[in-house]
């Protein structure tokens, strides 16, 4: 019988599960067996998996799971060299020549696993079949906005948290933007799933938005009137060709940028749209300034879909689970393809 393991979550500031109790009914009906280990901090309690018909372990007890039983989790494992011979289901990272992928993919190699990378279920056509694209633009149009409240009072933005609703993150965020006349922002990207999630969280804060993409960008550049928007949202994957949206020159030309949010979170890519920083920030200290007078804030945290956890397991979860239903057949569909996409792979090591 095949058999799901949902893993807990061992990265910070991770609340999110890619599997409701409503999904374990769905796949224990497919006769799948299902398996889910306690959490100290996920978002659905763990009373709900048992009543749904799922087995319970253990937090963090997958490395003991039946080497039968494909592993299933979100973020990354821990980085402790170990060998993997289980399948796991995840976001990987493995398969654009990061450090830490070859890492990843040599320790698959010892234990004679396989990673079916999240990022890599497509379709036939090469969709994406699940993705936390929307609300990773929706909290990190909310995190940029924060960086812009904080400079009205001449400060930096500070941490941020987890919220338990969209609701209650934007009541946050009015609170902190008050009664200031708002600002205005350029989304580009503004059709995909990213760029949508930033625009409705700007409209509903009563930001005015301006949506661009391939259209308005296929010039190429340079583009001023990033500069003369307080806000830019980059909602786009750095790639061979992507044009420059914010040169490096952009700290001390003339401008009314303030923020930038840069969600698609790439700058250690040749190709980032984005030049005038080099790092990722974090939930501790989400803005980078990267000039003085007057304020430039870059904000670029690579798991925001976190700050919302229920809305994005809830949203992800109900995508995937069409996907996890055959998951009796690996062979052949978004599994096989997956599958192609680490043996290709794996053979370059």
């Amino acid at each position: 019988m095949t058999h799901l393991w949902v893993r807990a979550e061992q990265r910070d500031n991770e609340e999110r599960v890619g599997l409701t109790p409503d999904g374990v009914r769905h796949l224990i009906d497919a006769g799948i067996k299902v398996t889910v280990e306690d959490s100290p901090n996920r978002c659905i309690p763990i009373d709900g998996f048992a009543e749904a018909g799922a087995g319970i372990a253990k937090a963090f007890s997958w490395p003991s799971a039946p080497t039968d039983a494909i592993i299933f989790g979100l973020k990354e494992l821990p980085e402790d060299g170990t060998p993997l011979p289980h399948r796991h289901i995840m976001f990987g990272h493995a398969f654009k020549g990061q450090p830490a992928g070859l890492r990843l993919l040599q320790r698959f190699k010892a234990g004679g696993g396989t990673l079916y990378d999240l990022e890599y279920l497509v379709t036939p056509e090469g969709r994406r079949v699940a993705a936390f694209g929307y609300w990773a633009g929706y909290a990190g149009a909310a995190v940029a906005l924060k960086c812009w409240a904080a400079q009205q009072r001449d400060a930096q933005c500070g941490p941020v948290g987890t919220y338990p609703s969209a609701q209650a993150l934007r009541d946050d965020l009015q609170t902190e933007m008050g009664d200031a006349d708002r600002p205005d922002a350029l989304v580009i990207g503004a059709l995909g799933r990213v760029g949508t999630g930033a625009a409705d969280l700007c409209e509903a804060m009563g930001v005015a938005v301006t949506k661009w993409d391939m259209a308005e960008t296929r010039s190429g550049g340079p583009f001023p009137q990033v500069l003369q928007h307080a806000l830019f949202f980059n909602c786009i994957l750095a790639r061979p060709g992507t044009p420059v949206f914010v040169p490096a020159s952009a700290t001390t030309d003339a401008r009314a940028l303030r923020v930038i949010g840069d969600i698609a979170c790439d700058p250690d890519s040749d190709f980032s749209p984005i030049k005038v920083y080099d790092r990722t920030t974090t939930w501790d200290a989400p803005a980078l300034r990267v000039h003085d007078t007057p304020p430039l804030d870059v904000t670029a945290i690579d798991n925001l879909p976190s700050m919302l956890p229920l809305e994005s397991s809830e949203d992800y979860a109900g995508q995937l689970l069409p996907s996890l239903v055959t998951l009796t057949d690996m062979d052949s569909g978004v599994w096989g393809r997956a599958k192609a996409t680490f043996d290709a792979h794996m053979a370059q090591l």
